[in-house]
């Protein structure tokens, strides 16, 4: 079973900036679009960011220019620079295939606020 480890999150104040890890227990480097969820408390999980194999990414309007996904095949990682923070960006934050395919792993914590 692919395992898909996130790590990162912490508590940070209002404009600050993290940077989530995802590690997968398989090659990433077939793996056509990778992306990044957030499930907000009381919300449905949504995609965030998502980069294709060739390096082309897309984002959500609510992230676009202050969150940057990229990806390392040879690490098997993908990560997620989140730049000036919101409180509504507080979510549990997941890494998946696009669509998910994969089992979701227990995500990382991002908890905004002053």
């Amino acid at each position: 079973q692919v395992q898909l480890v996130e790590s990162g999150g912490g508590l940070v104040q209002p404009g600050g900036s993290l940077r989530l890890s995802c590690a997968a227990s398989v090659s990433i480097f077939s793996i056509s679009a990778l992306g990044w969820y957030r499930q907000a408390p009381g919300k449905e999980r949504e995609l965030v960011a998502e980069i294709a194999r060739s390096g082309t990414t897309n984002y959500a309007e609510s992230v676009k220019g202050r969150f940057t996904i990229s990806r390392d095949n040879a690490k098997n990682t993908v990560y997620l620079q989140v730049n000036s923070l919101k409180p509504d960006d507080t979510a549990v934050y997941y890494c998946n295939t696009v669509p998910g395919m994969f089992h979701w792993g227990k995500g990382t914590l991002v908890t905004v606020s002053s």
